[in-house]
């Protein structure tokens, strides 16, 4: 499974980013696929690698391209509780950097990008992402619905994004939170505002979680909730996208 470096041109300058995708010639559905807030690093590539085997075309975005090329800060092999409070303390303003109007402005470009790859069939796309990576994937759902077939996020504060944005969105749904994330009360309401939008979805608090549940780098990190996302990731991704 190969993995391509790439430089993407935005309206602010290039980003650099990754893909993996089969090797076998074909064209395969995209899916631009966000970074947590560590960024783009060894465990990314492993999932992107893993999500391109079941047939997509896997694009993997830094999404802080404006602060250098990733990683933008020193990352240790295994990021445990001591080095995470270091690291973010680094990159937290970077994250409040990332207004709404640069996140809308790149995911043009990484749409925009993905449907000009040989690689890549005509259908729709999907988008996902993992802690504000997951909450860049709804902005991005919400502000492209004619593009975006699926939206799935995974320990991320997607309410943050608003009512308004969460009603916009016309996508099919997955959110995996984490349990010390969210109480049941906050998905309630979170799942409420999804009903009223009449979208299809499905928004669940993986048991035995807390956040960053899906990066194997970290302490967070648990075997079983990872599986668990790609039972509901994988199923998502092949009810939605298609080649044309």
């Amino acid at each position: 499974m190969p993995i391509n470096t790439l430089q993407i041109p935005t309206a602010d300058g290039q980003a650099d980013a990754f893909a993996a995708f089969p090797d076998d010639g074909e064209r395969h559905p995209g899916v631009l696929m966000y970074a947590d807030g560590f960024g783009l690093r060894p465990v990314l590539r492993e999932m992107a690698r893993e999500l391109a085997d079941h047939g997509y075309y896997v694009l993997v975005p830094n999404f802080f391209y404006r602060h250098g090329p990733a990683p933008v800060v020193e990352l240790p092999e295994h990021i445990g509780e001591e080095a995470r409070t270091a690291v973010m303390g680094r990159l937290m303003p970077l994250i409040e950097a990332h207004t709404v109007e640069r996140t809308l402005r790149d995911a043009d470009a990484f749409l925009g990008f993905l449907a000009s790859r040989p690689e890549v069939g005509s259908g729709p796309v999907a988008v996902t992402g993992y802690c504000i990576g997951g909450l860049l994937a709804v902005r991005t759902a919400a502000a492209h619905p004619g593009q975006v077939a699926a939206v799935a996020g995974f320990h991320a504060p997607v309410g943050a994004a608003g009512s308004d944005s969460l009603r916009h969105l016309t996508a099919q749904i997955h959110f995996g939170h984490a349990e010390s994330d969210l109480t049941p009360e906050a998905l309630g309401e979170l799942n409420q505002i999804l009903d009223a939008a009449g979208v299809d979805y499905t928004s669940e608090i993986y048991p035995d979680t807390v956040h960053g549940f899906t990066m194997a780098d970290t302490d967070a990190y648990s075997p079983a909730a990872l599986r668990l996302h790609w039972d509901n990731l994988l199923p998502l991704l092949g009810r939605t996208l298609t080649i044309r």
